[in-house]
């Protein structure tokens, strides 16, 4: 696995607490950065299981609910025209929009084999646990002619062990995220079935 370590563990300026961008704006900055609609499907995804998450696990208000989507929506945004910076673009973008630094940390997190931020609170540890999760299950839905429809959580557990398949996606990076949080791989695959199928 290449790196890309960011060199820090600390990010943004803490006195943008609740400096939020408007989801318009964080369309427009996909929209401009991620040509690849794929890519970008991914992003919205994660984003809406993000979102979920914070609303159904973590009982967040409407501003928090928000931190968290916008987490996700963001996390990739510089992986295609940076791949050699992914991530540093990112974050040092939000930086200079004065960003909620807790939006920045999580995505700087949510790969910490690859740039050398351990997640901390439970924003950044399920941003890492969802992430590749959400990659190899939409690869699955690919798959099949009903897509997400009746999709079941024994056949992505299949799925995992078999590495010739969606092989860029870490098996070693999902069961680390789950070994760091209080959820079985079951109940998040189950959940994120649920929450990104209605996605486009």
């Amino acid at each position: 696995m290449s790196t890309r370590l960011l060199g820090r563990n600390n990010f943004g300026d803490p006195k943008n607490a609740g400096n939020l961008m408007s989801l318009e704006d964080a369309h427009t900055l996909l929209n401009e950065w991620v040509p690849n609609e794929k890519l970008r499907l991914h992003m919205k995804q994660v984003a809406a299981n993000m979102k979920a998450w914070a609303i159904e696990k973590e009982n967040a208000d409407e501003q928090t609910a928000l931190k968290w989507e916008l987490a996700g929506l963001l996390h990739d945004a510089d992986w295609e025209k940076y791949p050699d910076d992914h991530c540093r673009v990112i974050v040092e973008e939000l930086e200079r929009r004065n960003i909620d630094p807790d939006i920045i940390h999580c995505i700087a997190s949510h790969g910490p084999a690859v740039f050398g931020v351990e997640p901390v609170n439970n924003m950044d540890k399920m941003i890492y646990a969802i992430d590749e999760l959400s990659g190899l299950i939409h690869a699955y839905s690919l798959l099949r002619p009903g897509g997400y429809e009746g999709m079941e959580v024994k056949s992505i557990k299949k799925r995992l062990k078999e590495k010739a398949f969606a092989a860029q996606v870490s098996r070693e990076d999902i069961a680390d995220a789950i070994s760091r949080i209080d959820v079985t791989l079951e109940e998040l695959i189950e959940f994120i079935i649920r929450y990104q199928q209605t996605v486009k």
